[in-house]
C-alpha cells in the first residue's frame, strides 16, 4: 500500500488525481495541501466516502502530522521547490506535476534527492498521448536539425511557457541543438516576437480564451515540414492514468528522473 500525499490535491487537476488515487485499491490518500481550504476535510470538498483526510495549508506542518511515502506535488511554481525540498529532506518520494520549475530548480532538486538517498519523478505532462508526442519529436529531431515548439493553453495560466513545452525543449536539446539561420543580433524589429530560447530552442507561448492546453512541435526541411501536435479537453481525466503510474513507479529509483516515459517499457 502507498500511501500518498497531494500537494494541490482540491485544484481542477490534483481533485481528479486525489479521487484516483483514493479509488485505487494498492494505495491509500492520507492528504493534501490547500491554502484554500486549510483546515477542512478532503473527503467533504472532494464528496468521495471516507474516514476524514485532513488538509493543511504548508508542508512543514504536514510532514510532522502525517505519514506518507509519496509527495505529488500539483500546486503552482512560486511554492512548489519549496514542498519538494521539504518533502526530500525527510526521505520522501516526489511526484512533480507542476509546471514552470527551472532547469536550476531540478538541479537543486536532483541534488537534494540523491544527498537524502530517494527518489523524484519529474513529469511535465501525465497524459499518455503527450508523452507519445515527446517521444516522437525526439525520434525526428535525431533526423530534423530545424525546429520549434509552440506552447498554447487558456488566458490565465501564470506560468509561460508550460512545464510541458520546458521539458520538450530540453529533451529535444539533448537530441541535438536545433540550426539558427538568423542570430539575434542579425534580427531587426522586435527581437521577442521570436519567442524565448530555452536550451537553445525557440518557444512560442500562446495565451487566448478557448485554449485548453496544446503543444506542438514543428519540423522544418526544404520544401517540407512536419508538425506533432497534443490537445487536450477540458476534463483532467487524461492526467489521472499517468498520474497513478507515476506513484507506482517513483520508488523503482534513486535520483531524478524526467518524464514519464523513463519508467515505461517503449
Amino acid at each position: 500500500m502507498i500511501k500518498v500525499f497531494i500537494a494541490g490535491g482540491t485544484g481542477w487537476a490534483g481533485s481528479a488525481l486525489s479521487k484516483g488515487v483514493f479509488n485505487n485499491a494498492n494505495m491509500q490518500l492520507m492528504g493534501a495541501l490547500s491554502r484554500r481550504h486549510k483546515g477542512e476535510n478532503l473527503a467533504e470538498v472532494l464528496n468521495i466516502d471516507s474516514e476524514a483526510i485532513p488538509i493543511y495549508d504548508n508542508i512543514e506542518t504536514a510532514l510532522k502530522e502525517t505519514d506518507f511515502d509519496v509527495l505529488v506535488e500539483y500546486t503552482k511554481p512560486d511554492v512548489a521547490k519549496t514542498n519538494i525540498i521539504s518533502a526530500l529532506k525527510h526521505g520522501k518520494k516526489v511526484v512533480i506535476g507542476t509546471s514552470g520549475l527551472t532547469e536550476a530548480d531540478y538541479e537543486t532538486i536532483a541534488h537534494e534527492a540523491s544527498k537524502n538517498d530517494t527518489s523524484v519523478l519529474a513529469v511535465g505532462n501525465f497524459a499518455i498521448t503527450v508523452v507519445l508526442l515527446q517521444k516522437f519529436s525526439e525520434m525526428a529531431a535525431k533526423y530534423i536539425p530545424n525546429f520549434e515548439i509552440i506552447d498554447y493553453t487558456h488566458e490565465d495560466k501564470i506560468d509561460a511557457p508550460s512545464g510541458t513545452a520546458r521539458e520538450l525543449a530540453y529533451r529535444l536539446s539533448k537530441v541535438q541543438k536545433p540550426n539558427k539561420f538568423v542570430t539575434e543580433d542579425e534580427l531587426i524589429g522586435e527581437k521577442s516576437s521570436r519567442g524565448a530560447s530555452l536550451n537553445e530552442v525557440q518557444v512560442h507561448s500562446v495565451r487566448l480564451p478557448g485554449h485548453v492546453i496544446a503543444i506542438e512541435s514543428i519540423f522544418g526541411l526544404k520544401d517540407e515540414k512536419l508538425s506533432i501536435r497534443h490537445d487536450s479537453g477540458a476534463s483532467a481525466e487524461p492526467y489521472v492514468k499517468g498520474g497513478l503510474l507515476a506513484i507506482e513507479k517513483v520508488g523503482t529509483f534513486k535520483g531524478l528522473k524526467r518524464g514519464l516515459d523513463s519508467v515505461m517499457d517503449f
